[in-house]
């Protein structure tokens, strides 16, 4: 397109925007994502301002046949957005003026290119928080299955990175479970915000003309119209809430992408990843890598500084709009897509992994993560727990000098740190024992687990 093309804004200049300004200033190559809400937008308006008798209902219809005629070509791509036309909504309108003249000039009476761009962006957030909450809900039925699978298999419990207590595999699974869960809250609560209409506002003042708000967000399927038109224009909190929301869901699969990592080495070994979602070396070829999940932990950074770019972005605005406030479209699409393709990947991932059950079994039968049974074992027998639980780190301290596993300890070695110690011991060191025994609330036990997975997909 030729930048001989008056720009809307330019009516009241003498002279032609700068070459080298208006490339600066441009953001087509950017908010062309908006082309869908821009027409939707657009067309909810002109209706709106035909039903008023702000124009005629036959140029509402051709603005709107035109507009759809653009959303094709857009969409096709036989039309192409170039930087001269400054943004998508200018490339919309102006090819709206070469297809039916004049007329086109119509579809901006009583709207300002800054309520445009926030119902735009309204728009936008509404379609890419509906999208994030169904691939997490893909990401829980895939953690409800793993549940179910691994339910019975046991695993070690981690604090601070060290061995801690035998544990559910499933309960392990149903952890992020609720993680995901608290994000779809979040992103719930957060479209309650979202979907609130600031077409009518105009520039920031609102309009002369006859508008009907209500009716524009009725049609856009808004659940309600603004309060404030200066706020309705100003407002870019819905954007940092979904960023942060989205910088909480990427922390939760990168902690989870460390897990998955770290299970998966050769030091751990607790976990295989399938070769399809698996990297080699191009040095070493013994190596397998996980990389899916080393890039969701690498993306957790860029949608952090997305968050940051956007508090920075708004700190320190006078209201209502300031042209600042352009920039917030690339830390906001970016931060939408990286976590959706990221949710979304990761699940894939998630699915095609196994625990190494045979292994898990003989690291749990044979390690000391049963220390605390024996504490608990003692304060059964009316062993105050401080005492017990020094008992048993004595117990800890002979079993790693001598190389006895806790279940090797002979009756009388245990009989050496306490009396109190029978036969029935030995009930209490078995991984299985120890995870039944945990009855109370939201605990690891198979039958606890079993419930949650229950809860779980009533939940979903």
């Amino acid at each position: 397109m030729s930048n001989k093309k008056e720009l809307l804004w330019q009516s009241r200049f003498s002279e032609p925007f700068d070459r080298d300004a208006l490339r600066f200033s441009s953001s087509v190559h950017v908010d062309k994502a908006l082309y869908k809400e821009d027409i939707q937008g657009s067309t909810a308006h002109v209706t709106m301002l035909a039903e008023e008798g702000i124009i005629d209902r036959d140029e509402a219809e051709l603005i709107i046949r035109g507009l759809q005629e653009i959303e094709t070509e857009l969409e096709s791509g036989q039309l192409v957005p170039h930087w001269e036309d400054e943004d998508i909504h200018t490339v919309i309108e102006n090819r709206l003026k070469e297809k039916i003249g004049a007329t086109a000039g119509k579809i901006h009476s009583g709207r300002s290119r800054n309520d445009q761009v926030a119902t735009d962006t309204r728009l936008y957030l509404r379609r890419q928080i509906r999208a994030l909450d169904a691939a997490l809900k893909t990401m829980q039925q895939t953690l409800v299955s793993k549940a179910e699978t691994y339910r019975e298999t046991i695993i070690f419990g981690y604090t601070h990175l060290q061995r801690a207590q035998p544990i559910s595999a499933g309960h392990y699974y149903l952890a992020y479970f609720n993680m995901f869960r608290r994000d779809r809250q979040r992103l719930q609560d957060l479209l309650k915000r979202v979907n609130i209409s600031p077409l009518g506002a105009a520039a920031f003042a609102g309009s002369t003309l006859p508008l009907n708000p209500k009716r524009s967000a009725e049609l856009l399927d808004f659940d309600d119209v603004f309060s404030n038109s200066i706020d309705a224009v100003s407002d870019r909190d819905i954007i940092i809430e979904f960023i942060s929301a989205c910088s909480m869901i990427m922390m939760h699969l990168s902690r989870f992408s460390e897990d998955l990592i770290l299970w998966s080495s050769y030091e751990f070994g607790y976990l295989e990843i399938s070769d399809a979602f698996a990297t080699g070396s191009s040095l070493m070829p013994q190596k397998k890598n996980a990389d899916i999940a080393e890039l969701v932990r690498g993306k957790t950074g860029r949608v952090y500084g997305s968050l940051i770019t956007m508090l920075t972005i708004m700190k320190g605005l006078p209201l209502s709009y300031n042209r600042d406030m352009q920039e917030d479209k690339p830390p906001l699409f970016d931060s939408a897509e990286s976590t959706i393709d990221s949710v979304t990947i990761f699940t894939k991932l998630l699915d095609h992994t196994t625990l190494r059950e045979e292994r898990l079994a003989k690291l749990t039968t044979e390690d000391l993560s049963l220390a605390t049974e024996i504490a608990e074992y003692l304060v059964r027998k009316q062993l105050p727990f401080r005492d017990a639980h020094r008992v048993t780190g004595k117990i800890v301290t002979f079993s790693i000098a001598t190389g006895k596993t806790l279940p090797k300890i002979s009756l009388d070695e245990y009989k050496t740190f306490s009396e109190l110690f029978d036969s029935d011991i030995y009930d209490a060191l078995k991984p299985e024992a120890s995870i039944k025994a945990k009855q109370t609330h939201g605990s690891c036990s198979f039958l606890s687990v079993e419930r949650q997975i229950a809860e779980a997909k009533f939940l979903i």
